[in-house]
């Protein structure tokens, strides 16, 4: 018998990473410490006591092509992540969004334990008969849109909208001026945040586009300088591959949170992959245009599931398109160069920006922070189950 509830937690990507220490810091608050965690995270997790079983970024894959060469040394993972579940017998599993993992892995816990889903999967965009097979592996979801609950209710599935995380990220607190004084940018001078994403295959496709468009945009704005926050394991990837541009260009430590938000709150303008980058230019007051792609052959097989009409969430929240987007085919550096233009110089960053404002209230329960709303539902699950 266990003095404390064991909680086996598992995140796959730099987004995960952030949600699950968050998780794990508002357990810890609200149960006075009596908790203790073990499973697979990133430096974030890291930092709240998790000792990973391997590292993270092994599982950051992302693509049916992309994955096929790593097969074989993501299934080891699987089986000894469950390995390690069937031998400590945790009072819950968390699993925090990175599906294909999280299916691989769940499905061979034998062990009687609850096993809880963080971070609701998009059947409302594609793939809607996902939801028996989250039933069939699954005892809770938690969600982070409003709307998502009652996909899962109605197969008898339990789900809680517990707000979205990106609202407690910190993306708003950034400091413009001391970021700007500490790298000698000008205050006149436009600063583009470049963010081509933390997979090294989003990096791959996206970031010769961006260079692209950035070489043509220093035409219209002469005294550009961009900055790009890059996660550890594609640092030195992003240097060596923007040493050509045309403008000065700045490449910080994605992990130093505080000063990736200084360098959004100093910018005047993003471009940014489709994904949590996009909210959090949203909660730092950036106006942004988005842009993504997904290699043509894994577009090929997915592109007649997807049910939506946009691929940022606040986009979908408001059924209408206030972050242009720039998608597969029509992301090309002459379609950025030309929107970037408008956000920058025709003042419509302005408008996005009071639009979006209020898509993000949306996405709290009450004004609640979600760590705490899934921390409390986490804990209460594992009470009632014990």
């Amino acid at each position: 018998m266990r003095d404390k509830p064991l909680i086996f937690v598992v995140a796959g990507e730099a987004s995960g990473d952030a949600l699950g220490a968050r998780l794990m810091k508002a357990m810890k608050r609200q149960s006075n410490n009596h908790v203790d965690f073990i499973g697979i995270g990133g430096p974030m997790m890291s930092a709240e006591g998790l000792n990973s079983l391997f590292p993270m970024e092994e599982l950051s894959l992302m693509g049916i092509f992309e994955i096929l060469p790593h097969i074989r040394q993501l299934r080891k993972r699987v089986l000894q992540a469950a390995s390690v579940v069937n031998d400590q017998k945790p009072d819950a599993v968390v699993t925090i969004d990175s599906p294909g993992f999280a299916h691989a892995f769940i499905k061979r816990v034998e062990v009687k334990t609850t096993k809880i889903h963080y971070v609701a999967p998009s059947v409302w965009a594609w793939k809607p008969k996902r939801v028996f097979k989250f039933k069939e592996h699954y005892d809770h979801i938690l969600a982070l849109l409003p709307f998502e609950p009652p996909y899962f209710e109605k197969v008898g599935l339990p789900c809680h909208f517990v707000g979205h995380s990106i609202l407690e990220s910190g993306a708003d607190q950034g400091d413009g001026a001391s970021f700007r004084h500490r790298f000698s940018i000008p205050e006149k001078a436009k600063l583009l945040s470049v963010l081509p994403g933390s997979r090294k295959g989003e990096v791959t496709r996206l970031l010769p586009v961006f260079a692209e468009a950035v070489s043509k945009l220093v035409d219209d704005i002469p005294k550009l300088h961009c900055v790009i926050p890059a996660v550890p394991h594609l640092h030195d990837h992003i240097i060596e591959s923007t040493t050509e541009w045309p403008c000065p260009v700045l490449v910080i430590p994605a992990k130093d949170q505080k000063l990736k938000y200084d360098s959004m709150a100093a910018s005047n303008a993003a471009l940014a992959a489709s994904g949590t980058v996009a909210l959090e230019m949203a909660m730092a007051e950036v106006p942004t245009i988005i842009a993504y792609k997904i290699s043509p052959l894994t577009h090929f097989l997915v592109r007649r599931f997807i049910k939506v009409d946009f691929g940022h969430l606040l986009n979908i929240l408001a059924n209408h398109m206030i972050v242009p987007e720039f998608i597969q085919r029509h992301c090309k550096a002459k379609n950025l160069v030309r929107a970037l233009n408008e956000i920058l110089e025709d003042g419509k960053g302005k408008l996005q920006i009071i639009e979006l404002k209020q898509e993000l209230k949306k996405l709290s329960v009450d004004g609640s922070l979600p760590s705490e709303v899934a921390a409390r539902a986490v804990l209460s699950i594992i009470q009632k189950r014990n």
